[in-house]
């Protein structure tokens, strides 16, 4: 039998696109989607499905409040799969119980990765989490938050270990596991092993995931360049003038922030 799963997610592209890769996979059957905290605590309510694949920053509820409203009303609680472009919740997520964290823009082999943990845990449940538990971890997550690195960035040229103004980071990518940063005058690679965690070291408020390979800082963005099938790719104002390109889940962020 197939697993029964629900979409919640204020963004229109996210959604679609989890949809696609969830049919591609196979072995799950969507039963509706929602745009927010209010609809999924209703739609849970009256689907029951197994699996719902959750955001954490929704309008009227965020993720965590729907598990908590789940709870006040004593509705079964699904498996739950946090799908969203921020990863500083991760490490909480897991500590009620959640099957999976899934980064946006999504990776194919990831969401079949998370469909099989959650094909295991329906076979042999966990205990669900406790209202107690879950009201530490709110606290938690308010107060312990990370906060972004507003100073420099270590970044290894050849042999020397330079100390970089995040301001003056264009953008960095990861390819085969090594990250590469690039300023207008230096392109070196960074000590962090993933993308998320070099993000955690700079400010949110600057740097965008516009796609899963890269994270641009919006200050250097030269350029808007229209793409195939309405989407868009970023001329970046370092030397080679690369080209980013932006995924579908994020086309709705980059309309936002340029009034597009």
């Amino acid at each position: 039998m197939p697993l029964t799963a629900l979409i919640i997610d204020d963004e229109v592209l996210a959604r679609q696109e989890l949809q696609y890769l969830l049919e591609k996979a196979g072995g799950v059957e969507i039963l509706g989607q929602g745009t927010n905290g209010i609809e999924a605590v209703e739609l849970i309510r009256t689907h029951k499905p197994d699996v719902v694949f959750l955001d954490v920053q929704m309008p009227g509820l965020d993720g965590f409040a729907v598990l908590k409203k789940l709870l006040d009303r004593k509705i079964p609680m699904p498996q739950v799969v946090f799908a969203t472009a921020f990863n500083q919740y991760a490490v909480r997520a897991f500590e009620v119980n959640a099957v999976d964290y899934l980064l946006k823009p999504f990776d194919r082999k990831r969401v079949m990765q998370t469909i099989e943990k959650a094909a295991v845990r329906l076979a042999a449940p966990a205990e669900s989490v406790s209202e107690s538990k879950l009201d530490a971890l709110l606290r938690l997550i308010e107060e312990q938050a990370p906060k972004a690195n507003m100073g420099k960035v270590v970044v290894r040229a050849h042999s020397r270990l330079l100390l970089v103004d995040q301001r003056e980071i264009c953008f960095a990518s990861i390819e085969d596991g090594t990250i590469s940063v690039v300023t207008p005058t230096v392109e070196g690679h960074s000590n962090c092993r993933t993308l998320e965690e070099l993000a955690d070291q700079l400010n949110p408020e600057m740097f965008w995931r516009a796609h899963r390979s890269f994270l641009v800082n919006i200050q250097h963005i030269r350029e808007v360049v229209p793409w195939f099938k309405s989407s868009y790719q970023l001329r970046m104002d370092d030397p080679k003038k690369t080209e980013v390109p932006v995924s579908r889940s994020q086309t709705k962020r980059l309309r936002e922030l340029f009034n597009l």
